[in-house]
């Protein structure tokens, strides 16, 4: 089996900063791309930032400059740096991974259990 496990959501005010971080664990074969997801009240789920295993990352527009992803491949960890948060941030954010098994094989999408982030004016 492999889980993923989210941690680091909280309440913060405007302008102020949370980490999320985001660790596999199980019969892991090999760790490829992973990444965050966002979900508000009413809203569809949406892509925020995802990386590579070398490291290539990219961003929705809405967060370009304020969050920052990274991954430790040693520990099968994400991170999701967030600065400068605005009240449209508040959300579910979830992790997501595409791993493959132990003994090999193709690899398939893994999902955290989602964090809420709530950021008050």
């Amino acid at each position: 089996q492999v889980q993923l496990v989210e941690s680091g959501g909280g309440l913060v005010q405007a302008g102020g900063s949370l980490k999320l971080s985001c660790a596999a664990s199980g019969r892991i074969g090999s760790v490829y791309a992973m990444g965050w997801y966002r979900q508000a009240p009413g809203k569809q789920r949406e892509s925020v930032a995802s990386i590579t295993r070398g490291g290539s990352t990219d961003y929705a527009d809405s967060v370009k400059g304020r969050f920052t992803i990274s991954r430790d491949n040693a520990k099968n960890t994400v991170y999701l740096q967030m600065n400068s948060l605005k009240p449209e941030d508040t959300a579910v954010y979830y992790c997501r991974s595409e791993i493959s098994a132990y003994l090999g094989g193709s690899s398939r999408a893994y999902w955290g259990q989602g964090t809420q982030v709530t950021v008050s004016s």
